[in-house]
């Protein structure tokens, strides 16, 4: 099968590698299909729905069936200047789904306090924090303080053995020795082989012995509490003790997790994940709402820029154990809000932002001159044995990453000595108890004394206002634009964007004060961003690959954690770029053949609804008795298309066309239709011949269920081909 799926990746894909076709103007397929002998006007420019697809691929995360029609209805301006206005337009299916995900609606010190970190958890066990008293809250912290209790007892344990079992160097070789007589200190030593031997070394390790120590929940047991209603059923593993609860949630087959949380509300199921490890409630509801996001929104171009300035200002999700409750307000409160506003307001709330300040270590910086630094310079010094951590010294992580990634960039024009000058200017710029979720604080004890000069201005001492200061000055500088500008270019245009477009971009940043959405309107009405050699130019990443086979295929996606294990298969994890560059956009970074069969293993899982908790309709039988689909203004009534109507197992072509112009805006290449029906009557050869062609041979009449069956996976087949298609992977 694997090897099936590498041909498949590469039969389909190998026009990834090679630049698209260029799209012909209107004028031209006239002249192609009725032969005119006159010469057409071939445009250098997108015209009719190609222009319509080519905005819809480009300001969203891919068309869903209904899109075109939708922009085709309103007219293509009108909708790019609602999407300007992302207030303006209906959320509300958006709205009702976010709802299921409670942890991500708090601020950080609750969502700390409700769904405790580890270090929450350790200053608990410690007697540092009050353990919260009754309820449910009260039994998430005894859990993990009890399995925090466990893993620290495992540690002691292994130490204690490794210092008993190392080795006295003199007298290793008697030992030798005399175990190979049988005996050692005068005891008889046992086989290899022997029972009592082996029994010992089981015991002697800990996950053996902890195997042993946990309970054994009866089935009867497990069906009996599944029975219970929503209530009884989240009181009774309230009140289980912990070793209870994790050999019970052990034990659970497949179709049990599912009942587990069958008919509970969002926050008891939240309740009952978090009794299991409660900080993985918050990175998988974090994962969630952001894919739910940007499956199901109706402003689309807010989510697409949202990942942009995500990406552009990057936190990585596992800097600490405080980041992921950090980053659900960093996300929530400071990148999406300001998405489509003024780059300086951005910059300077993500300046202030806990998130940012812990990521780039900013938080523990401390001016050499400054009162903190003195007096830890004075207790060392009445203290010279004193076996304690040396203070934090200054730190220029933000300072470099402020000018080089998220301003000026490397030819900005900056210099290493303006790096420690704003190092120093940030000094005092941290975070007010970060285990506990505390926020933003100014510490002028920490803030370097006197004045600085940045990019050759003076810059006087004045607190927490010197830091305003510079943000402004890096904000509306030159540089800035053209490096922002430029950026925004490669996300929306090409990989390597004609400078033209960058200067006007660039003019339209510095004339507006760096409003994103003059930017985005200077750009939408470009030449360069029509031009037919812009069509179908730039490969998806994996989450634009991820989020438009969803929406493309209008999947219903309850669990998203399946989308989620995807990208991380294919190298991009959500908020998972280490480094402060974060993931880049061009195809170099995501076109290998590796790659390539894990985006096939995708499609083709996605199709077949192997990915739990996401299901795809694909048999005619089932999509005609929708009447009604989702098309970003509401729902609106659908007819049933030929094949709904025909024969009960159409031809492998006519389903071809069927899907291929619900799944594939703009439709697919001569090349890529032959492959992918190549490929297709190579697999489909046994479903047809099991399911049809031998009843037919024998005069037996075909099956229904059989026939429904087999249309069933010959649709999920040819889908998934096509999701793997050359030209839906690009955008």
């Amino acid at each position: 099968m694997e090897r099936l799926k590498a041909g498949l990746a590469a039969a389909l894909s190998i026009g990834l590698a090679m630049p698209p076709a260029p799209v012909l103007a209107q004028s031209a397929l006239r002249t192609a299909r009725h032969g005119t002998a006159r010469s057409a006007y071939l445009s250098g420019q997108l015209h009719g729905d190609d222009r319509i697809l080519h905005a819809l691929n480009r300001f969203t995360f891919g068309p869903r069936p209904g899109d075109l029609e939708a922009v085709r209805a309103t007219g293509l301006d009108k909708w790019f200047a609602q999407q300007l206005r992302p207030e303006t337009i209906d959320n509300t299916d958006l709205e009702a789904r976010l709802a299921e995900f409670p942890a991500m609606q708090g601020n950080t010190a609750d969502l700390l306090y409700r769904l405790p970190s580890g270090a929450i958890i350790r200053q608990t066990a410690a007697g540092k924090l009050p353990m919260p008293e009754g309820g449910a809250l009260q039994a998430i912290y005894t859990n993990e303080i009890a399995r925090y209790q466990v893993r620290q007892q495992q540690k002691e344990k292994q130490k204690s053995q490794q210092a008993s079992r190392a080795p006295d160097k003199e007298s290793l070789p008697m030992k030798m020795n005399t175990a190979a007589m049988g005996t050692e200190g005068g005891q008889s030593n046992a086989s290899p082989t022997d029972p009592g031997q082996m029994n010992a070394m089981a015991n002697a390790n800990p996950r053996t012995d902890q195997a042993a120590a946990e309970p054994q929940i009866p089935e009867g047991q497990i069906e009996h509490l599944l029975a219970l209603p929503p209530q009884q059923r989240v009181a009774r593993l309230a009140a289980m003790d912990q070793p209870d609860l994790d050999a019970f949630r052990k034990a659970l087959k497949g179709p049990q997790r599912a009942a587990l949380t069958a008919g509970l509300d969002p926050a008891q199921k939240e309740f009952v994940a978090a009794l299991e490890s409660p900080n993985r409630v918050v990175n998988e509801e974090l994962m969630a709402q952001r894919l739910t996001r940007d499956i199901y929104a109706n402003a689309q171009l807010q989510e697409a820029m949202t990942d942009f300035w995500l990406n552009h200002f990057n936190v990585y999700l596992h800097k600490n154990e405080e980041t992921p409750y950090y980053l659900v307000s960093y996300e929530r409160d400071v990148i999406r809000p300001l998405a489509l506003g003024k780059f300086e307001d951005l910059l300077e709330a993500t300046a202030h932002s806990p998130a940012m300040l812990l990521y780039l270590d900013n938080s523990s910086s401390i001016g050499p001159d400054s009162i903190a630094a003195d007096k830890a310079k004075m207790a060392a010094a009445r203290r010279p044995d004193a076996k304690k951590k040396a203070p934090e010294g200054l730190n220029e992580n933000y300072a470099r990453e402020l000018m080089e990634l998220h301003t000026l960039g490397v030819n900005g024009g900056y210099t290493q000595a303006d790096v420690t000058q704003v190092a120093r200017v940030f000094t005092g710029w941290t975070v007010d108890q970060p285990q506990r979720g505390g926020g933003f604080r100014f510490d002028d004890n920490r803030h370097e004394p006197g004045a600085k000069k940045v990019l050759g201005k003076k810059i006087k001492e004045h607190g927490e206002l010197e830091g305003r200061e510079v943000l402004h000055m890096l904000a509306t500088r030159p540089a800035t634009a053209r490096f922002i500008c430029r950026k925004l270019a490669i996300r929306f245009v090409s990989d390597e964007p004609p400078q033209a477009l960058v200067d006007r971009m660039s003019a339209s940043f510095l004339s507006s004060s760096g409003n994103i959405t003059a930017v985005l309107q200077t750009l939408f009405r470009s030449p360069e961003f029509w031009s037919n050699t812009t069509y179908r130019a730039k490969v998806k990443t994996p989450l634009e690959f991820v989020v438009s086979a969803a929406r493309a295929s209008h999947a219903t996606a309850d669990n998203l954690q399946p989308l989620a294990n995807a990208l991380r298969d294919m190298g991009m994890p959500l908020y998972g770029a280490v480094p402060p560059t974060g993931y880049k956009w061009d195809a170099a970074d995501w076109v290998s053949t590796g790659a390539l069969v894990n985006r096939m293993n995708f499609a083709l899982s996605l199709a077949a609804n192997r990915l739990p908790g996401v299901t795809v309709a694909w048999n005619p039988q089932t999509d005609a008795g929708a009447t009604t689909i989702e098309d970003g203004s509401g729902m609106r009534p659908v007819a049933p298309s030929a094949a709904m109507t025909s024969a009960p197992i159409p031809t492998p072509e006519a389903e071809e066309q069927r899907l291929e112009s619900l799944l594939v805006a703009g439709g697919l290449s001569a090349q890529t239709r032959i492959a992918v029906l190549d490929q297709f009557q190579q697999q489909s050869a046994q479903i047809q011949s099991s399911m049809i062609a031998m009843p037919a041979a024998a005069g037996k009449p075909i099956n229904p269920a059989k026939a429904a069956a087999a249309q069933e996976k010959q649709d999920q087949l040819l889908a998934g081909l096509l999701l793997g298609s050359p030209e839906f992977q690009r955008r």
